[in-house]
């Protein structure tokens, strides 16, 4: 098996110069970077990993902790950040807390253990456990797709990467307000997560700025699953004056509440019409083709590592929240016959990526 040495051998350099190549530790001229390069490629040389961190203090892994790996969202944003990671030279190791507050913490646990640089975790609605963990430990970590809560003088605690959540939200409400609807109802995720908060604030101020009445009974918590939204869909239904338009707050509880309809003999849009938050592969393929906000999924997991990375390089520097624009995707189930309408002159619900300092 080709040594570190045989590689400098080869391209006529130090095995320092080697060193200095493999690990970024130093500046290397560019025909010499290649030197080796192409050395370590003829002899087949593999770097010893475990070697390089017991010397350089890092193991050029990085541990994901998402619940719902399943789930199309989480899984595109898993791709993101995997191909983020490979693209730097950094391996994944991968857990799932099943938003379950004490399983995410030992699982965090488990993936701080085995010597990750750093961490990358969506938490759960009651994350007090993991954050004191990480606080504890000093552990280098972002907070994916979900925020916590800001310290006492209004700064964000960790990195956090995210989507929109709140404009997009309200951006459904006012599409369906100005279809008509009058009696638009939300079916909510699982109380705690701020995706869900945010959500809900949306809804609000979409109904505000149409000038609709918020009334309580129009707002029903699928807990962001499809078997919750299906009840809370069916809940809605059963109502004296039930919703005529519905908002689901998740590409799975949009399965249980078109399940809900389906049951009821009820037809999208002509009995009610249907938006939902999260695009995914099968939504332009349901008949009606389905109005929806799509969060750019894979672009939070790759931005999520290049923020970890940062973060690893400037260990002092103060926290971020970074936020990524949705894209409003408009289709047949809100009632539009063709898919248009006179506000898509603007897809996006914002141009470009916000920088907050503080958590929402």
């Amino acid at each position: 098996m080709p040594t570190m040495a045989d590689v400098a051998r080869h391209a006529g350099v130090s095995v320092a110069t080697v060193s200095h190549v493999l690990n970024d530790t130093r500046p290397v001229l560019p025909h010499t970077r290649q030197a080796v390069l192409d050395a370590i490629d003829e002899l087949g040389y593999t770097p010893n990993t475990l070697a390089r961190s017991l010397v350089t203090s890092r193991t050029r892994s990085i541990g994901l902790a998402v619940s719902a790996i399943s789930n199309p969202y989480f899984t595109e944003i898993l791709q993101g950040v995997e191909a983020g990671a490979l693209e730097q030279g950094y391996s994944l190791l991968i857990a799932d807390p099943h938003d379950e507050p004490e399983h995410e913490r030992k699982v965090v646990q488990l993936l701080h253990e085995r010597r990750v640089d750093g961490l990358i975790v969506a938490p759960s609605a009651d994350p007090r456990g993991l954050l004191s963990y990480l606080t504890r430990h000093a552990v280098p970590t972002v907070l994916l797709d979900r925020v916590v809560d800001a310290a006492a003088d209004g700064a964000p605690r960790f990195d956090q990467v995210c989507a929109e959540n709140a404009a997009p939200t309200a951006r459904l409400v006012a599409h369906l307000a100005e279809l008509g609807h009058r009696r638009i109802a939300l079916v909510a995720g699982l109380p705690g997560l701020s995706t869900t908060g945010e959500r809900i604030s949306g809804y609000r101020h979409g109904l505000a700025a149409a000038g609709l009445p918020y009334d309580e009974r129009l707002l029903a918590h699928g807990d962001s699953a499809s078997a919750g939204a299906e009840r809370a869909t069916a809940a809605l239904l059963a109502q004296a004056a039930p919703p005529t338009a519905l908002v689901t707050a998740n590409n799975a509880m949009t399965i249980g509440a078109l399940r809900a309809l389906r049951d009821r003999g009820l037809s999208v849009p002509e009995d009610i019409a249907l938006c939902c938050f999260d695009d995914f592969a099968w939504a332009d393929v349901f008949s009606p083709r389905l109005t929806a906000i799509a969060q750019p999924s894979r672009d939070l997991g790759a931005l999520a590592v290049r923020v970890l990375l940062e973060r690893l390089a400037a260990p002092d520097r103060p926290a971020r929240t970074v936020r990524l624009p949705c894209t409003f995707v408009h289709r047949t189930s809100c009632g539009c016959t063709d898919g248009t309408s006179p506000d898509d002159s603007d897809s996006s619900d914002s141009s470009d990526s916000s920088e907050e300092g503080s958590a929402l």
